[in-house]
């Protein structure tokens, strides 16, 4: 039975990686997401990053550093490795400019999604600094879901967004749908002028 499980995830993860490719290829139409700007209400809560640091929330998305933030979980075998690639991918081609953005990963299964298990899934990707994952009490990583407009009752329904914020802007950039690391410069390079 463990041998299927591995095999699934397996293929899974080869599906998604595939997926990932394939949208990174020259060809591929960033068409496929649609790009919104809304204002959204930051709750006022306390997560806890891969370090097991305590961090007010509102306090780290009022950054005089452009935002990058996704809503993910570390057992995902579909859409968060996608995602998860994009970012690390995104840290390597800033090279030194790094130091210059804030990516943020939100946890949506705070219950399996613990400091080790957060900073065992960064290392998996080669996250650089500047790259949080953040979880907390269920009731918190709920109410940050919802302001954003991102809530699902399972976290197997969940679906690829990536939310971006200029400094000194009030409203964020809503990307529904994947990124290629193509994308995501393209979203830094608007909002970096």
């Amino acid at each position: 039975m463990n041998k299927n499980r591995g095999i699934k995830s397996s293929a899974f993860i080869c599906l998604g990686l595939a997926l990932f490719f394939a949208m990174a290829a020259p060809g591929w139409s960033k068409n496929n997401n649609t790009r919104t700007l809304h204002n959204y209400t930051v709750p006022d809560v306390i997560l806890i990053n891969q370090d097991n640091n305590k961090i007010p929330l509102k306090e780290l998305l009022h950054s005089d550093k452009p935002i990058f933030l996704q809503f993910i979980y570390g057992t995902c075998t579909t859409i968060c490795p996608i995602l998860s690639i994009g970012f690390s991918h995104f840290q390597k081609k800033l090279g030194e400019g790094v130091s210059g953005v804030e990516l943020i990963s939100v946890s949506i299964d705070p219950d399996n999604d613990t400091p080790e298990a957060m900073k065992m899934y960064l290392k998996k990707y080669g996250a650089q600094p500047g790259w949080q994952f953040l979880s907390g009490k269920r009731d918190d990583v709920i109410q940050v879901m919802t302001a954003f407009d991102a809530y699902v009752t399972n976290k197997m329904d969940h679906y690829p967004l990536t939310f971006i914020l200029a400094p000194g802007e009030r409203e964020w950039v809503r990307i529904d749908g994947l990124m290629s690391t193509a994308d995501l410069m393209n979203e830094y390079e608007k909002i970096s002028k």
